[in-house]
């Protein structure tokens, strides 16, 4: 059994307690994080934000139809003969179109110019009596009586010639309307009418001639399309032409350019009760016969301004849960958060009603990663959006010449 020095096993404990404390402490050094770089600015692509008189048009869906649709109908009952013009062809005024049997009226005319021919005749006879007569009363060598026979009969007698004409212009004008013309230049529908059938009042539709130019455009205006309208004129954001005449520029279906613009010709004065909206209808020349009745195209109505208006990249506008912002950068060089109102599309920026400045600079490129107050560096400055294009803005009826 050995025996343990108490000084040295109290050295031990004591050494082992000192290692312990530095080992801890040694950990505690090794564990502590390294004090956090600054951030380095965030990249981002600006624009000056500018205000400028931008043109502004608004465009509609329409559908053409003529400007004169004439029924072309049988003046009177008879058999039709034939059809002598071609279906869906452009056809010229005074063009035949049908030919319906002329013989019945032929004949009328002819028993219209003999009974003229007789009561001619009998003018001729009691003209002469007349003539007699008239120095013979005067001699009394004939009553009065007799005079006033031979003048009665001699009034009866033209009377029944002007008849007669009357009868004879008549049968003649029937037998006219044999043939079967068209009234205007347009393009022809089909016959509804075949060869052979009789007609009478109740089927005397035969077919429909169409006008070509000019075109009538027609679309329709929504009540919460004029009241914006209305609202943007007052507030200034909206300027229309001194006449208040719009230009109106056709688009087909393919995306193409009517090279001919019309001008609004009609407004209707009331609503439709079903849908809400109003009528609205241009007037355009249409030489070339290119635009059909009926052919569905855009209208846009050209000649409004929007004065000093601001115009900024769809990009760069963002949308949280309060409304639209965008960001700035301040003179500091930090990011700045701005709530702005949009207002109406313009190919592919935004109108700013409110929230921004000339001059200001706007953050279209790399906005997605900013707070407030980061540290923002400029690598470039874009261009601002076009003047020129289409935008969704709605231009209402009273700027049309329906009533001028």
């Amino acid at each position: 059994m050995s025996h343990t020095d108490p000084r040295a096993a109290a050295s031990r404990k004591f050494g082992g307690l000192f290692a312990g404390i530095v080992g801890i402490a040694i950990l505690a050094g090794c564990g502590k994080p390294p004090e956090k770089p600054a951030s380095a600015p965030l990249e981002v692509t600006t624009i000056s934000v500018q205000a400028r008189d931008v043109p502004v048009s608004a465009l509609y869906v329409a559908q053409t139809q003529s400007s004169q649709a004439v029924n072309i109908q049988a003046r009177v009952s008879g058999f039709l003969d034939k059809r002598v013009y071609t279906e869906g062809a452009v056809v010229k005024k005074g063009q035949v179109l049908f030919r319906m049997d002329p013989k019945p009226f032929q004949a009328q005319v002819d028993g219209a110019a003999a009974a003229l021919q007789r009561n001619q005749a009998a003018l001729q006879v009691a003209s002469a009596n007349l003539n007699r007569t008239k120095p013979l009363a005067q001699k009394n060598a004939l009553s009065q009586k007799d005079l006033d026979d031979a003048q009665g009969q001699y009034e009866q007698a033209a009377a029944a010639v002007e008849q007669s004409k009357a009868q004879l212009e008549s049968a003649q004008l029937d037998l006219s309307y044999t043939v079967i013309t068209s009234p205007v230049d347009g393009v022809s529908s089909y016959a509804a009418i075949a060869d052979g059938s009789y007609l009478s009042p109740q089927n005397s539709q035969l077919t429909t001639v169409s006008v070509l130019s000019p075109m009538w455009v027609n679309f329709s205006l929504s009540e919460n399309d004029v009241q914006r309208i209305e609202n943007d004129i007052k507030a200034g954001r909206l300027r229309l032409p001194a006449d208040r005449r719009m230009i109106v520029r056709i688009e087909r279906v393919d995306g193409s350019v009517f090279p001919f613009t019309g001008r609004i010709t009609f407004a209707d004065p009331s609503y439709n009760p079903q849908t809400g909206t109003f009528l609205i209808r241009a007037t355009v020349d249409n030489p070339k016969g290119v635009l059909r009745p009926n052919q569905y195209v855009r209208a846009r109505l050209e000649g409004g301004v929007r004065p000093d208006a601001i115009l900024v990249p769809q990009r760069a506008v963002q949308q949280s849960g309060q409304g639209h912002f965008v960001w700035l950068v301040g003179k500091q060089g930090q990011a700045e958060r701005r709530p702005v109102e949009v207002g109406d599309w313009y190919e592919e920026s935004w109108f700013i009603n409110e929230g921004l400045h000339p001059g200001e600079q706007l953050v279209v490129d790399g906005g997605q990663r900013l707070t407030p107050g980061a540290k923002v560096v400029v690598t470039a400055r874009g261009a601002a959006p076009p003047a020129a294009g289409a935008s969704a803005v709605r231009v209402p009826p009273a700027a049309s010449a329906a009533s001028r």
